[in-house]
């Protein structure tokens, strides 16, 4: 702690991040499955009517995780609904911005490749520091408790999360 800062360390901000982000990632899966079953059958409709012309477009369906993933993280809440839901956002490690289009970009790429490689490598949160999974870590990433970071904002505070102490 320095500068008289009120949170010494990065448990302020972290602390409980992540169950939050298995149940805000539950919650995005039903949500991700009900998006694909009504898009899934308005394409198919629009396949139907256009008597199988319209049917190439059920082609976009496997982009639609992606889409949802990296256009949640590029709202001014900066994280996907579920994450809105437990109380999370995502924010850039260095000072606590929302993410750029690169970094979320990023994050999301190696999110579903981690995925896609059976998802073991999310178990890297369990050994680092914050708790940050291989996606935040290349990405320059870290999730929040969104409650905490309203409460630093409002403390007129800086942060510098490389460091885990206040910014002068």
């Amino acid at each position: 702690m320095s500068f008289g800062s009120p949170y010494p360390d990065d448990d302020f901000l972290t602390g409980g991040v992540m169950a939050r982000r298995c149940t805000g990632w539950l919650i995005d899966g039903a949500m991700i499955v009900a998006l694909f079953l009504i898009l899934w059958g308005v394409l198919l409709l629009l396949g139907l009517l256009t008597l199988g012309l319209g049917f190439g477009a059920l082609g976009i369906l496997p982009f639609l995780p992606f889409f949802y993933n990296f256009i949640s993280l590029m709202t001014a809440s900066s994280a996907t609904p579920g994450q809105r839901i437990v109380g999370l956002t995502v924010r850039r490690d260095d000072d606590l911005g929302p993410p750029t289009g690169f970094q979320a970009l990023i994050f999301v790429l190696v999110f579903y490749l981690t995925i896609a490689t059976s998802g073991l490598l999310l178990a890297v949160a369990l050994f680092t520091r914050r708790h940050r999974t291989l996606h935040d870590l290349a990405s320059g990433l870290t999730v929040v408790r969104t409650g905490a970071l309203q409460a630093l904002t409002a403390a007129g505070q800086g942060w510098t999360m490389r460091d885990g102490m206040s910014a002068p």
